[in-house]
C-alpha cells in the first residue's frame, strides 16, 4: 500500500501540495501540510465532512414499541448510531446493480429486540453482517419498565455527510501554526482516521480530474 504522504505528493503534487506528514495522538490523527495554501487544506476538511461515505441506519420499521419514547424518536436515535463501514464490499444504493431496489450488495439488515426492566443499549442491535455493526455498544436508546418490549427491523445503507450528518465520518478542523497547517481528524469510528484521509485524497483527485475534463 502506498503511504499516505507518497500518495498525496504523487497524485496532487502538481497542485503545490508537498511536505505532508501524519501523526497519531490518542484517537486523533493530525495531518501536517507545509508550503500549502490554506484553501487546499480546507478542501480536505470539507470533503471529509461532506463526501467520505459511511454506513448509517436509514430505514426503521417499528414492530413493537412499549417504551416511553415515540417511534420517531427511537428511529432518530437509531439513525445517529455510528456503524463500522466496509466500502470495498458494498455499493451506494442508487448506483447498485439492483437499481435502488435494495439487495445484499447495498443494504445491511439489522434488528433490535429487548424486553424487561432497564435501559436498552446499542449492543441490543444485531446485524446480518458482522463487519457492519454499532461502533459503541453502550449508547442508550431508550428505557423499558416492567416486562415492556421493543422490537424493530433496521436497514443500513452507505451515504454521505452532505445528505445527512449521520453519515459524517469524523470531527475535523484546521490549526494554522504559521509554519504549517494541521488538519485534525477525530474519527467517529466508522472508519479509522487514516482510511478517512486516504478516501478524501481519492475524492479530491477525482474532482480535480472532473474539473480538468470540463476545461
Amino acid at each position: 500500500m502506498i503511504l499516505v504522504e507518497e500518495k498525496v505528493e504523487k497524485e496532487v503534487g502538481e497542485y503545490k501540495m508537498s511536505n505532508v506528514s501524519m501523526k497519531h495522538k490518542e484517537e486523533t490523527t493530525i495531518v501536517t501540510f507545509k508550503n500549502t495554501h490554506p484553501s487546499i487544506v480546507n478542501s480536505f476538511r470539507r470533503i471529509i465532512l461532506d463526501e467520505v461515505p459511511t454506513f448509517a441506519i436509514e430505514d426503521v420499521e417499528i414492530v413493537k414499541n412499549e417504551s416511553p419514547l415515540y417511534d420517531e424518536t427511537i428511529a432518530h436515535r437509531l439513525g445517529l448510531l455510528p456503524l463500522t463501514t466496509d466500502l470495498k464490499t458494498y455499493n451506494f444504493k442508487d448506483k447498485c446493480k439492483c437499481k435502488g431496489v435494495g439487495c445484499a450488495l447495498c443494504e445491511v439488515k439489522m434488528s433490535l429486540k429487548a424486553k424487561g426492566e432497564g435501559y436498552v443499549y446499542s449492543k441490543a442491535i444485531k446485524s446480518n453482517d458482522p463487519k457492519i455493526c454499532v461502533v459503541d455498544k453502550e449508547i442508550p436508546i431508550t428505557k423499558l419498565f416492567g416486562e415492556k418490549e421493543i422490537e424493530a427491523n433496521l436497514t443500513a445503507i452507505i451515504g454521505k455527510g452532505r445528505e445527512h450528518a449521520k453519515w459524517a465520518p469524523a470531527h475535523t478542523y484546521l490549526n494554522d501554526t504559521g509554519k504549517a497547517i494541521d488538519l485534525y481528524i477525530e474519527s467517529f469510528g466508522q472508519l479509522n482516521s487514516k482510511e478517512i484521509f486516504n478516501k478524501s485524497v481519492e475524492i479530491v483527485v477525482e474532482k480535480i480530474d472532473e474539473l480538468e475534463a470540463q476545461l
